[in-house]
């Protein structure tokens, strides 16, 4: 059938891809919030880098690499798209093979690209106060390329080994959740543990700018998800209010934990139980019913509640709960879809609980499994490469004094900053 521009699911995926490069954003305010007011600056910058350097590095390769036919093996894209080769304002990306409605390509290039840039700026929240931006600099890029475009490759082309499998990832539970996760714990192991892990309370600074980032990773996860089907039907409706309904479940399962836990719920718990269920209800959006999103994010919220504690037992420093959230959460849905896969949803597969036998948990662990130890390894390897040849961690003097003055020459608020007393009224730069 011949491919023909279908208006409507043009327009939702202009919406949605906006949505989503409004994630980075919302990422960078609720990671900005969570760490010490000396190091904010520096966490707003390692998201937002994350825009151009992402996008520099998929428009020549990424996007070829990961979406072009298959170079082999169902492992990698070949370069056929390189630089978008071949691909102009006419050129049309099949979003419905029975009726032959597609969209423009460069729409498409555009959407996964926000996919792209998001994953790489979630890395980022595991190393928070210590990472040299310069280091920074060099691990997006690269990292898009041989971590995240392979992932995509498997998971989301019809070629992919993963996607014959028939392991199922409607929006990147996989293929964003899952693998910054697993590079998160890579990242926080080479890195080391912050100056005064397990011994320093380390409170976020702005509890406000937590709940303003969550709340726009909210709003642009609607993009992700509903923009995922690449049309304007019953799918993205559906897979529209799933998100919902797991935010919502994802939420009240950690503050139940906390008031049952500690006596008392939390601000910063509610936005990161928002999160936790967003994150589980990624890959299984497009394959369970409402039901099963009601279930997905209660159980992401009460598990991700009790897991961002394991870094203390373990040993390692992940920030900003990078692992305990994205990692776990993801872990947590892309499982559930074993268990919860609904045929309506997928159009055949069916979950255990629904007479579908193990088949599919199976297929799902299978996708767990390779994706965080691929992950984990390339991350691991490529973070120590960096490591021994430039440094990616930052002085003690540094780190101690205040990340942003040192890497930026910036504070992010007048008074207060490195430990100094504010001047007086009248005073001078100097103190003069």
């Amino acid at each position: 059938m011949t491919p023909t521009l279908d208006a409507a699911a043009t327009a939702w995926l202009l919406a949605a891809t906006a949505m989503v490069l409004l994630m980075t954003p919302g990422l960078a305010i609720f990671y900005g919030g969570m760490v010490r007011s000396s190091g904010v600056l520096n966490m707003l910058m390692m998201s937002f880098i994350s825009i151009p350097l992402v996008t520099v590095a998929w428009l020549v390769f990424g996007y070829s690499l990961a979406f072009a036919p298959d170079a082999g093996g169902g492992l990698i894209g070949n370069l056929e798209f390189l630089g978008l080769s071949g691909i102009d304002p006419n050129t049309l990306h099949v979003v419905d093979a029975t009726t032959g409605a597609a969209v423009p390509e460069l729409l498409y290039v555009t959407f996964q690209l926000t996919f792209a840039i998001l994953t790489v700026a979630l890395v980022s929240g595991a190393i928070a106060d210590r990472a040299k931006f310069s280091a920074w600099m060099i691990f997006v890029p690269v990292w898009a390329l041989i971590v995240y475009a392979p992932i995509a490759h498997w998971v989301w082309t019809s070629d992919g080994w993963l996607f014959k499998l028939g392991t199922l990832d409607y929006a990147g539970g996989l293929v964003v959740e899952i693998a910054s996760g697993a590079s998160a714990l890579a990242m926080a192991l080479v890195l080391g543990p912050r100056i005064g892990f397990k011994v320093d309370a380390m409170r976020p600074h702005n509890l406000p700018f937590v709940l303003l980032g969550a709340g726009l990773l909210w709003f642009g996860w609607f993009g992700f998800n509903a923009g995922s089907a690449l049309n304007a039907n019953g799918m993205a409706s559906a897979v529209f209010l799933n998100t919902l309904v797991a935010g919502c479940l994802g939420m009240l399962g950690w503050l139940v934990v906390e008031q049952v836990r500690d006596g008392r719920p939390t601000t910063f718990g509610a936005a990161s139980g928002a999160v936790a269920g967003l994150v589980a209800i990624t890959p299984s959006c497009g394959s369970v019913n409402t039901l099963g999103a009601l279930i997905v994010g209660l159980v992401a919220g009460v598990v991700c509640s009790f897991a961002v504690g394991l870094k203390f037992k373990g040993g390692y420093d992940d920030s900003l709960d990078v692992v305990g959230v994205h990692f776990v959460g993801g872990v947590v849905g892309t499982l559930l879809i074993g268990l919860l896969a609904n045929a309506v949803m997928t159009n055949g597969a069916e979950g255990l609980l629904y007479g579908g036998g193990l088949a599919q948990l199976g297929k799902q662990a299978v996708g767990v499994l390779v994706v965080a130890l691929f992950a984990f390894g390339v991350t691991f390897a490529l973070g120590k490469v960096i490591d021994k040849t430039i440094g990616f961690r930052v002085s003690r003097e540094d780190e101690v004094g205040g990340i942003d003055f040192a890497l930026h020459a910036e504070t992010a608020y007048a008074e207060g900053v490195h430990g100094h007393n504010p001047r007086k009224f009248g005073e001078g730069p100097f103190g003069h």
